[in-house]
């Protein structure tokens, strides 16, 4: 294990001897993850902690640099894996690393359970064992501002165990440790209990005038230095001394100074609020805060965007575990999100009084209050409650430092510069804990009663618990009113915020208050987010919308995330951070918007986004061209080029970046629809076409292919419609509904051809030959490809070659004419090479591996196909990926390698189900039914062969449907049903005579011959 040093100079040790850990910012780093092991320290927090002012443009490339060189050290060193990446940042394992200050929080949780238990020596061996991990000040060398509270903490920390040593050793009656409590004492000379603790110490070793002479000096230096006379406790114990030498020094506790009248009948305080009845949920945070209270970890935040019951989980928590602070409970709103928030003076004056000073001895000074209120909680037992924090600032001074105490601060914002503080983030409640919070306001009988009206309240309240907790209050006041009608209210977002309104509750105010403390900036961005509307969203879309670079954008969206109107939801393949907007917020910011901007404003609102991610699929296209012949519009709308290192990032993963992206651009081109942008509309919809994509998506080609047609009729343009046609038919197509492809790709090419779109009508009659290839018209397919093919050499496109000769091979493979193909099939290959196509490549490899099966040379049927495999694995299209995979079991199968072949069968059949390719599916069934009919598994090969029939059935695929008949009939024959053999064989030759597939011609007389003639198909 690795053994990590914050106790004195950061260090770290693995099984063979030092690590070097390079310079200062290393270290630093390191000292970050290791004072949270096992939580995620984010690279925000980290780039504050290298540089605590001035971070460079390059700090996060840096972070990563020294996030490698540590893993380097120490795997060099034999400990490999200890810093993991896990967004927002980095995180230490915390299996695999100890850390000394977990090690001393450890033991002096234990000495305080000995010392409770009374067991005095074990308590002092403990807290001497937790003092020998030091080795000088903690965090020496990297204590710089931003490490610097933490740097205090723990030397506190250590001070305070110095203290419970003294006590315990003073309870156990040993005395021997004079001379350094005398030392400690000459460097912390305004500690009371240390000095408390040196008078009693010196007064049994029968030295009362030196201990009198202690509490001299001790006075001079609180006077001196404080301007305060010594604590009731300290001035007792004086008194104590002074007497006959015969009567020993009181004590309130073994070792402590003796407490005065008025200090011993003084109450703890127990200022905690009531605990709500209702409350609901939350049951892991809870007891993850309650477990973390009752341990050594000194400071916990609760952060969560207002409304989300911070305030009331911290309570339910502190009530929890308020036995185990008999030393009281103090609480305090900070009324951070108002615009007056309590000082530290203020606050501190109420826990001093509350904590036994008199008001003629409160301090005048903030900093004397600190020091005071700091010298009377160390050594006591407290919980301190700091509700509504606006910052670190206001906080800071309020934390104790004993180790005995614990302090819970509730936020909107993280609180992430409080160096190691536990953090509860908070959100929406789940959907189980949202339904249970209204049934216990309104009642179990009425959600019963409508539940279907109870869900859409809990969606319209987004799930967050002061919405809820105000919706059920006004049902609650009106026991007649039907859940349903109040559903229909929340339903029309232009009156949500204004029901979400009972009493002294608002959800608008409460949101209002964080958006008070927000820039211009940072407001602007957010009310233009929330007209945008947009499901989720990269930072991009806030550099678009502002016109700011992306580290600009980073910018505001953390001032956003700080304040908890905009949460981050992760990392995109880019490397980009997302975000959302929780729907109550962005109503709020929709209603800001619609009041500040001008319409001009609200429209370049939807424009700006999808001028961006236009330039970025264009910029995509023009670096990697698609395999297919696409038909391209002249360009009306001019966007500038994206930055080459955004460009960049995005073609390192175009599938995975769009599929990200797709929810809001469907969105904002739905919004841009309603707004007339239609010309905007049809090109971004045809340079998404423009980009290779791979795996079908459906559902969102549906949602913008009709957007797109819709808005080319508004436009009215001949050949915008006839673009639009063709990628409606593009997408039929991909559906396996090759009829309709068929008519649109008509209409597409009527459009071209009136528009003289030369290149466009080779597209459309390469679409036509594909649509008619699949359910079998394949002379129809080759009469549209020959044409396809005269326009392509005429343009000298070797795409365009690649792509039409590709389909037309297999077209020709189809028929039988063997020559055809392979000429076709080697020109196809040969075209996409020279034009640097990988897809193309690919494509056209696998489908020379399916000529080179049909002639019989499986051998170079694997190869071919294998090669395709790995093309497509690398350009990640999963989809094509499992055809090739299948094409290369299928030759497998062929040479008799059932055994190899079948599962790799069944995981194409996987993808193509995930990818919903009906196409795909009956293919591979059919392959699998094949398998089981060679191995004599007659059911099995039954079953499948009868699954892939319904899907041909639904495509209207006639030839692959009488190529899976005419394997039933070898299935009907084995059973020995001839009948149905004949019957499905009589069929399947009928289609393949009609349809000129080369089946008709190689199928012989015998169904055992046609069988293996058939076999190659």
């Amino acid at each position: 294990m690795l053994h990590v040093r914050l106790l004195g100079p950061v260090d770290a040790v693995g099984a063979r001897g030092r690590i070097d850990l390079g310079g200062a910012k290393p270290r630093a780093l390191l000292a970050a993850l290791a004072l949270e092991p096992g939580r995620v320290v984010s690279a925000t927090r980290l780039v504050d902690v290298v540089w605590s002012d001035n971070p460079p443009a390059s700090a996060r490339a840096l972070v990563q640099t020294y996030v490698s060189t540590l893993r380097r050290a120490f795997a060099e060193a034999g400990h490999d894996g200890v810093i993991v990446t896990r967004a927002p940042g980095y995180a230490l394992r915390s299996e695999a690393v100890s850390v000394d200050a977990d090690r001393f929080a450890r033991l002096l949780s234990r000495a305080g359970e000995a010392a409770t238990a009374e067991d005095f020596t074990e308590a002092a061996a403990l807290l001497r064992e937790a003092r020998a991990l030091w080795h000088g000040p903690a965090l020496s060398g990297v204590a710089d501002p931003p490490l610097a509270g933490e740097a205090r903490r723990l030397d506190e920390m250590r001070l305070s165990a110095a203290e419970q040593l003294y006590a315990a050793e003073l309870a156990g009656g040993r005395m021997d440790h004079v001379a350094e409590l005398t030392a400690l004492v000459d460097a912390h000379p305004v500690n009371e209990r240390l000095r408390g603790q040196l008078m009693v110490t010196l007064h049994r070793l029968g030295r009362r005038a030196d201990a009198l002479a202690c509490f001299r000096t001790g006075r001079d230096a609180l006077v001196g230095e404080l301007g305060i006379e010594p604590g009731p406790e300290l001035r007792e114990l004086h008194r104590s001394i002074l007497q006959p030498l015969d009567a020993p020094p009181a004590a309130a506790q073994p070792g402590e100074p003796a407490r005065s009248a008025g200090a011993a009948n003084h109450r703890p305080p127990a200022h905690l609020p009531p605990l709500l009845p209702d409350f609901t949920g939350r049951e892991g945070e809870l007891r993850l805060l309650a477990e973390g209270l009752a341990s050594t970890a000194p400071v916990h935040v609760v952060a969560g965007p207002g409304g989300s019951g911070k305030s009331v989980l911290a309570v339910h928590a502190a009530h929890q575990v308020a036995a185990r602070f008999p030393d009281g409970q103090l609480y305090r709103e900070l009324r951070g999100m108002t615009g007056s928030p309590a000082t530290t003076g203020e606050v501190l004056g109420g826990f001093l009084r509350a904590l036994g000073v008199p008001e003629r001895r409160l301090p005048e000074s903030d900093q004397a209050r600190v020091e005071l209120y700091r010298t009377l909680v160390a050594g006591r037992r407290l919980l301190i409650v700091l509700d509504d924090a606006a910052n670190e600032q206001q906080v800071r001074p309020l934390l104790p430092a004993g180790s005995g105490c614990a302090a819970l601060v509730t936020a909107r914002d993280r609180l992430g510069g409080l160096a190691g503080a536990r953090l509860t983030e908070l959100g929406a409640l789940v959907p189980d804990e949202s339904m249970e919070l209204l049934t216990t306001i309104v009642g179990a009988d009425r959600v019963r009663a409508e539940p279907d009206a109870a869900a859409r309240i809990l969606a319209a309240c987004d799930h967050l618990p002061l919405a809820l907790r105000i919706a059920g209050a006004r049902l609650a006041m009106r026991s007649r009113m039907p859940l349903a009608t109040l559903a229909e209210r929340l339903d029309d977002e232009r009156r949500r915020l204004d029901e979400l309104c009972a009493g002294d509750l608002a959800v608008r105010s409460t949101i209002s208050l964080s958006f008070g403390t927000l820039s211009e900036q940072a407001r602007t961005a957010l009310g233009r987010l929330g007209h945008l509307g947009l499901p989720d969203f990269s930072a991009w879309v806030v550099g678009w919308l502002l016109e700011l670079s992306d580290s600009g954008a980073q910018r505001v969206l953390d001032s956003l995330v700080d304040a908890q109107l905009v949460e981050f939801t992760g990392v995109d393949t880019t490397g980009t951070d997302r975000y959302r907007l929780h729907d109550l917020i962005r109503l709020f910011a929709r209603e800001y918007a619609e009041k500040t901007e001008p319409v001009h404003v609200l429209r370049n609102t939807v424009e700006a986004p999808l001028h961006g991610w236009l330039a970025l699929l264009r910029a995509v296209a023009a670096t990697r061209p698609p395999a297919a012949l696409i038909w391209q519009p002249s360009a009306t709308v001019t966007v500038a080029d994206p930055p080459v290192e955004r460009t960049r990032r995005v073609l390192a993963g175009v599938a995975d970046w769009m599929e990200g992206e797709e929810p809001g651009l469907a969105h904002t081109l739905e919004r841009a629809a309603e707004l007339g942008l239609d010309v905007l509309v049809c090109e971004v919809l045809s340079a998404h076409t423009a980009v290779e994509l791979g795996d079908s998506r459906y559902r969102f080609g549906e949602r913008i292919t009709s957007l797109g047609v819709a808005a080319a009729q508004r436009v009215g343009e001949q050949g915008t419609k006839a673009a639009m046609h063709a990628e409606l038919a593009r997408l039929r197509y991909a559906q396996d509904r090759f009829a309709e492809a068929r008519a649109h790709y008509g209409e597409a090419l009527s459009g071209f051809r009136v528009e003289h779109d030369v290149r466009a009508q080779a597209a459309a009659l390469a679409g036509l030959g594909a649509a008619c290839r699949e359910p079998g018209h394949l002379a129809e397919a080759l009469h549209f490809l020959d044409q396809a093919s005269i326009l392509v050499r005429a343009l000298d496109s070797q795409r365009g070659i690649g792509h039409v000769h590709r389909i037309r091979g297999s077209v020709r493979l189809e028929q039988g004419d063997y020559e055809g193909a392979r000429d076709d099939i080697a020109l196809a290959l040969s075209a996409y090479r020279e034009a640097g196509s990988s897809r193309g490549i690919a494509l056209a490899l696998r489908t020379e591996g399916l000529y080179h099966r049909a002639r019989g040379d499986y051998e170079a049927a694997l190869g071919a196909c294998a090669q395709a495999a790995d093309v497509f694995a690398a350009l990640g299209d999963r989809l094509m990926r499992s055809y090739a995979v299948r094409a290369h079991a299928k030759a497998q199968f062929r040479l008799g390698a059932h055994q190899e072949a079948l599962p790799r069968l069944e995981w194409a059949l996987g993808v193509a189900t995930a990818s919903g390719d009906r196409f795909g599916q009956a293919v591979a069934l059919r392959s699998i039914g094949q398998v089981h009919l060679a191995r004599g598994r007659l059911d099995q090969a039954l079953s499948r062969l009868g699954a892939a029939m319904v899907l041909w059935e639904a495509m209207d695929v006639q030839v692959w449907r009488a190529r899976t008949e005419y394997d039933l009939s070898l299935v009907h024959a084995a059973r020995g049903d001839a009948t149905a053999a004949q019957a499905c064989r009589t069929h399947a030759m009928g289609v393949f005579r009609e349809r000129g597939a080369r089946e008709f011609a190689e199928i012989s007389g015998s169904a055992e011959a046609g069988a293996e003639r058939l076999k190659q198909s």
